[in-house]
This record gives C-alpha cells, structure tokens and sequence, in this order.
C-alpha cells in the first residue's frame, strides 16, 4: 500500500466563510463561539473532502485563524513581550492583536513565505526569549479530527526552520544559540502529541531548500536526534525546490521518512530513490500545490512505476507542498470557458489526481483506464488549442529593437526635468494608490456583475467614489494625489481582467495573509492589450485637481507571480508580453496628460529563485521586463514603483537596475531597518520609505511618524526623499485613512519647516 497524504488544504471555506467570520469578530458582530463553530466546519468539510478522495492521513494544524508560523509560535509559547501577554492564557483577540497590531504596540512584521505570494508573521528573537509549550489549541483539533474517525498526521514547522524564518531583535544576536532554549519544548509539545495517540507527524523544514549556511546545516542532526525520542514516527518535509545537495544528510536523520518537491524539481526524483534507506519513507510530492493546471497523469504514473519498483511500500504519494496555496473546488465554476475548465485542476481535483494515481500504483493503469485518457485528451486539447497563441504577440516580443529596454536619459537628466515642471516642496508626499474600498463600492460592483447597475451608473457611482478621494487629498494637502482605484476589485484581477490571454474564476481565492484573500487570474495564452484599462478613470481624477494625478499600474512580474501561469512556455516570454501590455497603457497615459505613473512590483523579490544559481537569469530578465513598460516614456514622465514585505538587501544592484525615477517601499514595521540596505549601496534614485504601516487599525502618533522619518533624513537626503504610508489604503476605513494621513501630513509639514530654516 502507497499512503497518500498531505500537509495541508486551503483553510479559508469554500466561499470565504473563514475570512467574513473573523472579520466580523474584529469588528464585534459575531461572537468568539460562532466565529469557533465555523471554522470547525470548515475543518470537518476538509477532512471528509480528503478522506473521499482516498487520503489515508489527514493533516491537523494546517488550519489558522491567521497563520500557521504564528500559530507555532503560541504553541511553543515565543510570543513578544513587549505585548505583555500570557503565552499560556492567550486569548483569541490577544492572537489577532501579535498579527494586527494595538493601541500601544505595532504588530509583528510579515513576509512573504519564500517564493510564494503567502505572508507570514516573522519571529522576533531577543536574548531573553522564552519557550513554553502551550499545546490546548492543537490537541483540541487533534481530538476533533480523532473524534470523527481520521487517521491523522499533525504538520508543524520544524525548529531550524522556524529560527531561520525570525529575526534578530538584539544586537550580536545569533538565531541559532536559541536553539537549546527552544528544542526541550519543542519535545515536549511532540511528547504531547503522542500522548494524543498521534503516530505520524510531518515537521517541515523548507530551510533545506535555499542557499543555506553551514551552521544551520550542522544542527539538523542534534536537532533531530533530540526530536526522536519523542515517541512520534517523523517526517520531514521539504519544498519549492531541489534538496538532492542534502540527500545524504536527509538519509542519515533519524526520521522515519522524507518529503520532497518532484514537481518543482523533479530531477532530485532519481538521487533520493537511488540507494533509498529500506527503513525510511519516502514522500514524493508528484501533484502540483501551487499551480491550477491539470496533472499529465500518464507521465507521473510512469515515472512513479519505476520508483515504487525501488521503495514498495516506502512510496508515499502527496501533493509537492501545502494545498494552502491552491484554489479549492473546480467543480464550483459555473463561467470558466469549458475549453479552459479541462485544463485545470484545484486542490479537490489534485486530491482526485493522486487518488487515481495511488490505484494505478496498485491495481496497474486498467483499473483507473478513464481517468488517464481524460488526462490525455485534457493534454493534447491544450497543445493545440487556438485559444493559446497570438501570432502578433510573438512577433512584437521577437522583434524588439536594440536597447528596448532603456529610457532615453540617464536618471539625473529625467529627474531634473521632472522636477521642473512638478515643482515639489521638500519631502514630497504621496500614497500608495488605492483608497479604502468601501460598503458602497463593494456593492455597486457586485450589482453592476449582476446586471442590476446599468453600466452608465456604475461609472457615475465609480467617479463619485473617486472625486470624494480626489477631495480628501486635496483638503490634506498631499502633493502627488492618486485616484483611489474605486473601479478596481484587485490590483492584478482589475487589468488580467482586460487583457487577451488570461481567464477568471468566480470562486477561486487563496489566502495572501490572515483575512486577506486573493482571486490570482488564470495565464493560459499569448498576452495582449486590446484597449486603454486605466486612462478614463485616471483622466477623469486629473480633471479634479490641478496637482499633477499619479496613474497607477501593476507591474510584469506582480502580473505574472500573483497570477496562475501557463507552463508551456518560460516565465519571461509570459513576463515580457506582459510588459509590452503595459507599455501600450503607459504611453497611453502620457498622451492623456498623465506624467506620473507608478508602476508596482511587490513581487519581484518573491519571485527570485530560492537558489542563488537561478538568481542572476531570474532578475536579468525580471528587470527587463519593468523597464519594457516604460520605454519610449518621455524623460519628463516620471516612473514610480513600490515594493513591500521583503528583504531587498541581496538584490539592490537589480532594483536600481530597474530605473525607477521613485522607488516606494515598505518600512514602518521594521522600523527604517530596511532602508541600511539601500544606503549601505548607495541607491541612486528618490525613495518613499512608508512612515506608518497601513495592515494595521491603528492609527499612527505625530512622534512615531516622526522617529521614522528623522531616522530616514540621516541617510537619504532632503532632495532624495518622499514620504508616504507603506502600502495601498484599500483595506482600511475612511475615518482611520484620513486620521492617518493628517498625522503624516502634520509631521512632513513641521520637518519642512525645520529644513527651509
């Protein structure tokens, strides 16, 4: 028998459930108990859903009411002190508060999840943090799940991982001398969980799957000798990249079993099977968790015959990595271009792929004959199909002319000009781009889907929405206004929505972070723009306001890495058609009279191979891309970017590559901490380093907005420097927005003073 199993499944229901529940806990309108009842629910539908399928173990602990790193940190008791919690009493709202912050303290900084569009909450590590096991919360779903009759497999983020993963609060700290602090609790909560009944459980440890330091390497095995003892059978999880460098480390753990990513690389498929432990399982992740297309069911079967002749039993079957990142039922879109909709397979149809997979393993193809020749034709359809390909697309990509890429002047020769005609004060101040998207905006769009809003009241309804925005700017006096976005559902869906080659579905979200949900559009073809997505509604805002109106983008590689991407062909023709897109918007805009236009990419960090030898091709191509939307820009146009939640320190040289006139960045929750990096590399171009941090509820002092901005003017001249908040203001409420941004404005103000003395 081939056990097949997983480490995780989208956690958010079906329709959202989870998120409109602790949204509406947060704001008081539903109780803790009803807010525990639904995700409950939520759990039971997904145990049932993977016990149909033909999982022989269920996970337990992939479930979060925010994220599963915070969630180890309670259950390990490693909370901050400067919150002044109990780690072991730690109620539910205390839980929200480490992620979103409260009156008194910032909430902990979030990045991304190695190379994936997920954030998690980031660790703070001081010299005198404590562990203390705190397991109620976990043993409780354990016996949820023991309770209804599943076979069970707890998933936790291994130790190494999680130190890794946290950052350095005190200075001449080291992460690692944590570790003998951390490791007796972390045996505790493994002794405890035996104690359950529990006899499997997944520890992941994805660290192995980066450039790691040696030090890091050389505790894997004391590490592991010390979590042996515990009375549970191990298996170790790694992802999103080759480990095969680790295979003989990875064989002498004294784990029961290994997990790895053959999707990802399935090259290191061949090193781990060769010469395989007989006393060790061996978990290949044959399923892609990440992407939407359908599995080529034929090839995995083939290849996994041969390797189940190796191992036997020691074969277990899995998806590469956490369904979490996957949307979760295919069955419910009702709109999808059938075509298309053949193509595609979400986390329930991956559980059916590997059902079918683990009965061809061993009752031989016969007895699953269907489901492989659907996989076949869903293939061969694909490869052919017209849909796909535009011969004129391919042909702009392969004839751009020499130096496409370039503007026309080097940046001090732009930002001279620029600076002529926008006439700035000291300090420029501007916003991310979008404005809170309120109740009525919501639901004009929702009516207008329906075809209960005519299109003529939609967009009176959408420039009210945006002139109100227009105003508000205007009355706080911010120099470079932006339109709000009130048009927009989503900074990638709005223009993926516009564009030739992608598709859309009605239900398929997955979690960015905490409540936060994403509906990533579907790259299935050669991609176009057929006509101008933001000009109107940006024209329409420049009509309101003789300051100069930023026209607001979502850059190649956002496009590309927050959308799910074709696979038939490299990621930079997908990311260079995108940006040939682009460019035709961008010099759309200039011809309109829109001279600032911000171009984001958030995600190009995320988007960098988690190993440094693919780092070099990655952002050649990923920096050609953003400049590919600029060009033919006139040098008077000045280009923005903003990027957020990520560490830049090791890719500056390509950022400044990019040659961004202004770049925005996040800042606030690490207290300018980032801003060392682009000073210590001497970052050419203007910055915008956020004063006040827009994911929480709070609103910012007049001394912490400040504290920032002092700790900015000691590094980056007056001339060079732009204030603004971290991010986008679409998640907030008005009333804080505006609280927020006068503070901003009132301390901006006073430093002018200060510097014109």
């Amino acid at each position: 028998m081939h056990t097949f199993h997983l480490s995780g499944y989208p956690r958010i229901g079906a329709k959202r459930e989870l998120k409109f529940a602790v949204e509406a806990f947060w704001k008081g309108t539903k109780a803790e108990a009803e807010l525990q009842q639904i995700a409950s629910a939520i759990r039971q539908a997904n145990w049932a859903a993977q016990k149909a399928a033909g999982a022989d173990l269920v996970p337990v602990g992939d479930f979060s009411f925010y994220d599963h790193v915070l969630d180890t940190l309670c259950a390990l008791g490693a909370i901050p002190a400067r919150f002044g919690f109990d780690a072991a009493k730690l109620t539910l709202p205390e839980y929200f508060q480490l992620a979103r912050g409260n009156a008194t303290q910032m909430a902990m900084e979030m990045t991304k999840w190695f190379d994936t569009n997920y954030h998690y909450i980031v660790p703070e590590w001081h010299t005198d943090t404590r562990f203390k096991t705190n397991s109620q919360n976990l043993i409780a779903q354990i016996r949820e799940a023991k309770s209804l009759g599943y076979d069970i497999k707890p998933t936790l983020v291994g130790p190494i991982t999680l130190l890794w993963l946290g950052k350095e609060k005190d200075a001449g700290l080291n992460r690692l001398d944590l570790l003998p602090k951390l490791l007796p609790e972390y045996q505790k909560l493994l002794r405890e969980l035996a104690n359950e009944g529990v006899d499997w459980i997944q520890i992941d440890e994805p660290i192995l799957a980066v450039d790691t330091e040696q030090a890091w390497l050389n505790a894997f095995a004391p590490t592991y000798k010390e979590l042996a003892i515990t009375g549970t059978r191990i298996i170790l999880g790694t992802y999103f990249a080759s480990v095969a460098e680790h295979v003989n480390l990875l064989k002498g753990l004294p784990v029961h079993g290994v997990h790895i990513d053959a999707v990802r690389a399935p090259e290191q498929l061949a090193v781990f099977a060769e010469a395989w432990p007989e006393n060790k399982i061996l978990s290949v992740g044959a399923i892609d968790g990440r992407n939407v297309w359908r599995a080529d069911l034929t090839a995995v079967i083939n290849t996994l015959t041969s390797v189940a002749a190796k191992l036997g039993n020691n074969l277990w079957l899995a998806p590469s990595c956490s369904l979490l990142h996957s949307p979760q039922d295919l069955g419910v879109e009702e709109k999808l271009n059938p075509e298309i909709k053949t193509w595609l397979a979400f986390a329930a149809q991956k559980l059916t792929e590997l059902g079918v997979v683990k009965q061809a393993l061993e009752h031989g193809k016969a007895a699953v004959a269907d489901a492989v020749a659907a996989s076949d034709a869903a293939a061969a359809a694909r490869k052919t199909s017209k849909l796909i390909h535009r011969d004129a697309v391919k042909n702009r990509l392969a004839n751009l002319r020499p130096n496409a890429d370039q503007r026309k002047s080097p940046f001090e020769t732009r930002i001279a000009a620029q600076l002529d005609w926008l006439k700035l004060p000291l300090l420029p101040t501007t916003t991310i781009g979008s404005f809170p998207q309120t109740t009525e905006i919501r639901q004009a769009r929702a009516a207008f889907k329906k075809g209960e809003l005519s299109a003529a009241d939609y967009e009176a309804a959408m420039k009210k929405e945006i002139a109100y925005c227009v105003d508000v700017q205007e009355k706080l006096d911010i120099d470079i206004p932006v339109h709000g976005e009130a048009e927009r559902n989503d900074m990638v869906e709005y223009f993926g929505e516009q564009m030739e080659g992608y598709c859309f579905t009605q239900f398929g979200w997955v979690q960015s972070y905490g409540s936060r949900c994403v509906k990533p559009p579907i790259i299935f073809g050669d991609v176009a723009r057929p006509t101008p997505m933001t000009v109107a509604w940006s024209s329409y805002a420049q009509t309101l306001t003789k300051r100069p109106m930023k026209g607001m983008l979502t850059g190649p590689v956002t496009m590309l890495k927050w959308s799910f991407v074709r696979n038939d062909i490299p990621l930079s023709q997908v990311c260079k058609q995108i940006a040939l897109a682009l460019n035709d918007e961008v010099l759309d805009l200039e011809k309109a009279g829109i001279k600032v236009i911000q171009i984001d990419e958030p995600a190009i960090r995320e988007g960098l191979p988690l190993k440094r030898a693919g780092w070099e091709e990655y952002l050649a191509w990923a920096c050609e891309s953003f400049r590919l939307t600029s060009t033919d820009a006139a040098d008077t146009t000045q280009i923005h970017t903003h990027m957020c939640y990520s560490e830049f320190n090791d890719i500056l040289p390509a950022i400044a590559a990019m040659d961004a006139d202004v770049i925005t960045i996040e800042t606030s929750r690490s207290d300018m901490e980032l801003l060392d990096a682009f000073v210590q590399f001497k970052y050419p171009n203007d910055i915008g380093p956020g004063v006040y941090d827009i994911h929480s509820p709070r609103v910012p002092t007049e001394a912490e907005i400040e504290h920032l901005l002092r700790k900015a003017l000691k590094v980056i001249p007056a001339r060079r420097l732009w204030v603004n908040p971290d991010c986008g203001l679409k998640t907030r409420a008005w009333p804080e927005t505006i609280a927020a941004l006068e503070v901003m404005m009132t301390v901006t103000k006073k430093l002018r003073t200060e510097l014109s003395a």
